[in-house]
């Protein structure tokens, strides 16, 4: 246990030391996130205006400020949605770098067993991970509380962190699978780039997910990460649109918030049934728990001095 903790720590250190990465990884996210409510937050917000328009009456009851609120929250959520994808996966770069440079051949002249150096790996990478999405997620909380009333209580943004935290390790442990296969650094910054692009529509980031046919949902949402982000619209965006509801006074018998639901994905829909929370929770760890085996697996069989 103290070698497993040591290279835990010695991981960490490593990913940290390259100070000018993680701050420019951190910047990224938040200058993305302010541009998005620069401009495409009034094509949001008019897309459900006109929705509106159709209930006059219910319009004069929704205030202008919470439709803001609402997609400001929705523009943090695909924020964060990428950033538990493309954050867990940069943490894994100390994995490649260390075959790159053979260092992973000192450590696997130790008597620490292949079992815990990968999970040492792993644990780093799964800590650094949180450690930068609850930044950015903190960020994005105080910036949108300065801009109003987020309607988010103690539980909620525990809430938030919570998932965050298991997007980081679910992600971390998926994607360790692919990156004990890489073999040089290029080759990762290859497939990162392909990663980065691609993020922000698996998660609805970009499109809704219900604007996809049901083939194309069920493979957005057998990423773990795709359930984490509807997680996560379900904590944030609760308040706000409860507090929507409430101002509507039930003269739509919550038809206009159950629609905003439907649109925005706030439940999983695979193979044609959709997921409540207990059960994307379930999906998640599922994935989880086979990821690690799989890859205590491989690397114990795959990974040996030379």
């Amino acid at each position: 246990m103290k070698m497993y903790l040591g290279l835990t720590k010695r991981n960490m250190l490593v990913y940290f030391k390259d100070r000018q990465a993680i701050l420019f990884s951190l910047l990224t996210s938040v200058i993305v996130f302010v541009l998005y409510l620069l401009f495409l937050r009034n094509t949001f917000v008019d897309a459900i205006n006109q929705a509106l328009a159709e209930m006059p009456m219910v319009r004069e009851l929704v205030m202008d400020d919470d439709l803001k609120m609402f997609t400001d929250i929705k523009l943090l959520v695909g924020i964060l949605g990428s950033a538990a994808i493309t954050v867990p996966f940069s943490c894994l770069r100390t994995v490649t770098s260390d075959r790159e440079t053979r260092v992973d051949q000192d450590i696997l002249a130790t008597p620490v067993s292949r079992g815990q150096i990968v999970l040492a790996y792993f644990t780093a990478s799964a800590l650094s991970a949180i450690v930068m999405t609850s930044v950015i997620l903190t960020a994005g909380l105080v910036i949108l509380q300065l801009r109003g009333n987020l309607y988010l209580g103690l539980s909620g943004i525990l809430g938030a962190y919570g998932v965050t935290a298991l997007g980081c390790v679910s992600s971390t442990a998926l994607f360790m699978n692919i990156v004990l296969f890489f073999r040089s650094g290029s080759a990762s910054s290859a497939f990162f780039g392909i990663l980065s692009a691609v993020s922000g529509f698996v998660i609805g980031a970009y499109i809704p997910v219900s604007q996809f046919s049901g083939g194309v949902r069920t493979v957005c949402n057998l990423f773990p990460a795709s359930h984490i982000t509807i997680l996560l619209r379900n904590v944030l965006l609760g308040g706000v649109l409860g507090h929507i509801d409430n101002g509507i006074g039930g003269l739509d018998q919550g038809e206009f918030v159950q629609v905003l639901k439907e649109v925005f994905t706030f439940k999983a829909d695979m193979f044609g049934s959709s997921l409540n929370t207990t059960a994307m929770l379930s999906f998640v760890l599922a994935i989880l728990t086979l990821s690690l085996i799989v890859m205590v697996y491989t690397y114990s069989k795959n990974y040996k001095k030379k």
